[in-house]
């Protein structure tokens, strides 16, 4: 079942298009990943998809309605920066983003504060708490309508990597708990590894489109690194379709799968002191497909 569809979905301005007829179609109960360099027109799609900004044209379909009110209903947005008040505490940030509803019970907040792990800090203010439990109070904030698409923007930027990892276990538990299709846009790669489905938007169109496996499969290599005493000899007895060329660290190789990289060690293991495999990643990915600069 389709949570969410778009067709031809653009936004221009009077001398650029920020996004240039990008069609959407994600599945419910899926983790979707939307990246794309600084610029590319994430944030203008993500606005549009979340009704805070009118499309030039297209449409956009959330839940089987194209009506704002009802498309609202069904999603829950984490922003990039908190809109939360640092002068209240938990509950009573929860209790005042609960009552702008009609339907929202206080049963409801304690099982959101539940569900993110703060009920020892839920009554401590919300400007006192780490940025990790800023973070868990903002996706409890999020899940309070109970969303069946949960955008996440950026949501852990300038967390280290254990809270990351923390924050991640919570969010996969809840999407099972809830039956929940999240929307993730990120610049740490490695959370796009984990999704069903990734888009990459550049320039405002998207440009690729897939499994995470699949994108690495037909945009990156796989690579060997060894250091030997006698290159020499590896290079002299290598197959014409293996690439290499040396590098500070030693000599790197092109392979195209796992079970080539062991041939060729096995065929080399003598004259082979230390080797590095390393498969094509996401970063890769990103990079073959949006370039190096920075934007």
């Amino acid at each position: 079942m389709t949570i969410l569809k778009t067709t031809g979905l653009t936004k221009s301005y009077q001398d650029s298009i920020a996004v240039d007829h990008i069609d959407l179609d994600i599945k419910a109960g899926t983790l979707v990943a939307f990246l794309g360099p600084n610029g590319a027109g994430k944030s203008t799609t993500i606005k549009m998809l979340t009704t805070v900004l009118e499309p030039s044209s297209g449409t956009i379909t959330i839940n089987n309605t194209s009506d704002k009110h009802r498309m609202r209903e069904s999603i829950g947005i984490v922003f990039q920066e908190s809109v939360l008040d640092n002068e209240l505490t938990v509950r009573e940030n929860l209790d005042s983003r609960a009552q702008m509803y009609n339907h929202i019970s206080i049963e409801r907040v304690n099982e959101v504060i539940a569900s993110v792990h703060a009920q020892n800090f839920s009554q401590k203010p919300y400007g006192a708490l780490s940025g990790g439990q800023k973070r868990r109070v903002d996706i409890a904030r999020a899940l309070l309508n109970k969303p069946r698409l949960l955008f996440l923007d950026e949501p852990t930027t300038g967390l280290d990597i254990q809270t990351r990892e923390l924050i991640w276990e919570l969010l996969t538990q809840i999407q099972h708990d809830e039956k929940m299709t999240i929307f993730l846009t990120t610049h740490y790669l490695e959370e796009a590894e984990q999704a069903d489905d990734v888009y990459i938007i550049d320039h405002g169109r998207i440009i690729a489109n897939g499994t995470a496996a699949k994108l690495k499969e037909e945009h990156t290599q796989n690579v060997l690194l060894i250091t030997s005493g006698d290159f020499e000899a590896i290079i002299n007895g290598l197959t014409k379709n293996i690439a290499y060329h040396f590098t500070p660290k030693g000599l790197l190789f092109n392979i195209s799968s796992v079970r080539e990289g062991i041939t060729f060690l096995n065929r080399n293991i003598e004259k082979i002191n230390l080797f590095e495999f390393r498969q094509g990643s996401m970063n890769d990915v990103f990079i073959k497909l949006t370039g190096k600069e920075i934007r």
